[in-house]
């Protein structure tokens, strides 16, 4: 779901025929609704990967814009999904799909903004806040900071620990109504509401507390470490 933000990196670009293909068939799932749209999803990983389009990918399917740093679309079957929270903590501990789904929810309704400007209104996420994560391993007190990793072996992402006790920050398991698809991240995905979409590492599967703010992929390819909205367009609100 990652939209325009993660434009500019380098990659290959898609090909002509294949890009206007594919805003035909993501125009589908907006006429014919979310079934049609998880097809397509499931669809396109593929293409992706064939394509070679790898870091330009930039997918239109519905109101989001499917994108991957990898060139494919990482696949992890629920049965099959772990979390893990380790590093500077009192109790490492790794979750099941089911134990997380269990846990206290939290339900937000807030955009998706893009570095560039780009902006999907109101969307409805679900999952567990970050904060009841770390109360249950205990941070130890040198630790300053998260530093969160993708199961696609790329992709890591940072937040200091005040960051991530925010309460609109959150390991999301639902994206409007529905189970999060391959294509958006899932089967789980961080959701950081007052920050730019890149910081909302997708396909999760670790949180590890650091010493100190590691920078993740996209700070090491020149974005901001700290992604808070409106750092680089005037019109979008500030942190508070």
């Amino acid at each position: 779901m990652e939209a325009l933000d993660q434009a500019a990196a380098p990659g290959t670009p898609v090909g002509r025929r294949l890009f206007l293909g594919l805003l035909g068939v993501g125009a589908l799932g907006v006429v014919f609704g979310a079934k049609v749209q998880d097809v397509l999803e499931r669809a396109l990983g593929p293409l992706i990967s064939k394509d070679g389009t790898g870091l330009s990918a930039l997918l239109p399917i519905g109101r989001f814009r499917i994108y991957t740093v990898t060139g494919d679309l990482p696949h992890k079957a629920k049965p099959d999904y772990k979390l893990s929270v380790h590093g500077l903590v009192d109790t490492p501990f790794q979750l099941t799909y089911a134990e997380l789904r269990a846990l206290p929810p939290t339900h937000l309704d807030k955009d998706f903004q893009c570095v560039t400007g780009w902006r999907v209104p109101d969307v409805q996420w679900k999952g567990v806040l970050v904060s009841d994560l770390l109360d249950r391993a205990g941070v130890k007190s040198e630790a300053t900071a998260l530093r969160f990793t993708s199961f696609d072996g790329t992709y890591t992402e940072s937040l200091t620990v005040a960051q991530a006790r925010r309460p609109d920050v959150i390991v999301a398991y639902q994206l409007e109504g529905d189970d999060i698809s391959d294509a958006h991240g899932g089967p789980v995905r961080l959701y950081v509401a007052p920050m730019y979409g890149y910081k909302s590492i997708k396909w999760l599967d670790g949180i590890e507390l650091t010493k100190e703010v590691r920078p993740g992929y996209w700070e090491d390819l020149g974005y901001d470490v700290d992604g808070w909205i409106g750092r680089s367009n005037d019109r979008d609100d500030k942190p508070v």
